[in-house]
């Protein structure tokens, strides 16, 4: 028997002793998103984790993501699948320069991008991800917004809407480092292609790409097109559910080894002994929780 399916089998096994529930972002490994009861993108993962009937919630993802599991599901003990797995732009952005921009902005509305610290969410008014970012920012009732902490994705919104946008200049490193010149190579390669890249991207390469769209979006584009071809431009664990939705279809990244290094450090080894010795645990404040899940619950009031 391999190591996979002893893990496999361990998994399933403890998920019945624990009376548990597997949640799995889209850029996780392969055999990983196999394993969870549901996979998504941040807004999707946020809706799916209102009101889990479980114990415990095993995220494969990273800390933010865990903390909003935590956030909306206080009951439920949430475990983090691998503990050092976090987001360098949600670190770019902390509560002091937080306030400190708030000082700078009073009649400003603060948005902040899900991939951020429960800390940040509860200074925060509303939350957005990137599938709603746009419908968010122009529910606020504010004529200026703050934006943290993602420079793309906020001059993306920014296009869309007739609010005064202050965007912090924070960034995803995977994102940031496709360059324009990269998707015009690609394609080259692949004239017929579809291109698909996440709005976390540069402007210049939103500008050439035919859709700027979240992960579970780019799944969605994908399955009801009738091209056959496509250059994908966000982390390539995407690639793993595009294909097994569409395997008639062919899915390339812009750039090879696009790869976010946290969301890899989870295996199914690690999802085993953190759910065997219930390590890893994600807990937020309370005052914090409280705080933040209202940012949340407004964002989700909206979509």
């Amino acid at each position: 028997m391999n190591s996979f399916k002893q893990s496999e089998e361990g998994i399933a096994k403890l998920k019945k002793e624990l009376n548990a529930i597997i949640v799995a972002h889209n850029y996780q490994r392969p055999e990983v998103q196999d394993i969870a009861d549901f996979t998504g993108d941040s807004l999707e993962l946020a809706r799916k984790s209102v009101g889990i009937e479980a114990e415990v919630i095993v995220f494969c993802g990273v800390r933010f993501m865990a903390e909003t599991a935590a956030i909306l599901n206080p009951s439920a003990m949430v475990l983090l699948s691998h503990l050092e797995a976090g987001c360098p732009m949600a670190d770019m952005i902390d509560v002091g320069k937080l306030r400190k921009w708030k000082q700078d902005y009073p009649e400003a509305a603060v948005v902040a991008y899900v991939n951020t610290t429960a800390a940040v969410k509860a200074e925060s008014d509303f939350c957005c991800t990137s599938a709603n970012g746009v419908e968010v920012v122009n529910a606020v009732p504010n004529d200026e917004v703050l934006f943290v902490p993602d420079r793309n994705l906020g001059h993306y919104v920014s296009t869309k809407t007739a609010k005064k946008m202050i965007v912090y200049p924070g960034f995803c490193y995977v994102h940031d480092r496709i360059t324009a010149e990269q998707v015009k190579l690609a394609k080259q390669r692949y004239p017929q292609a579809k291109v698909l890249v996440h709005p976390e991207c540069r402007p210049d390469v939103i500008d050439m790409a035919d859709a700027a769209l979240s992960t579970s979006q780019i799944l969605r584009y994908a399955k009801q097109s009738s091209d056959k071809t496509f250059l994908i431009g966000t982390e390539e664990g995407i690639l793993h559910p595009l294909r097994k939705q569409s395997p008639e279809k062919e899915f390339y990244t812009i750039t090879p080894d696009f790869v976010c290094a946290d969301m890899k450090k989870t295996t199914l080894e690690m999802v085993l002994e953190t759910m065997q010795t219930r390590r890893n645990v994600v807990t937020v404040p309370e005052e914090v929780r409280i705080r933040a899940k209202q940012a949340i619950d407004r964002m989700l009031a909206i979509t």
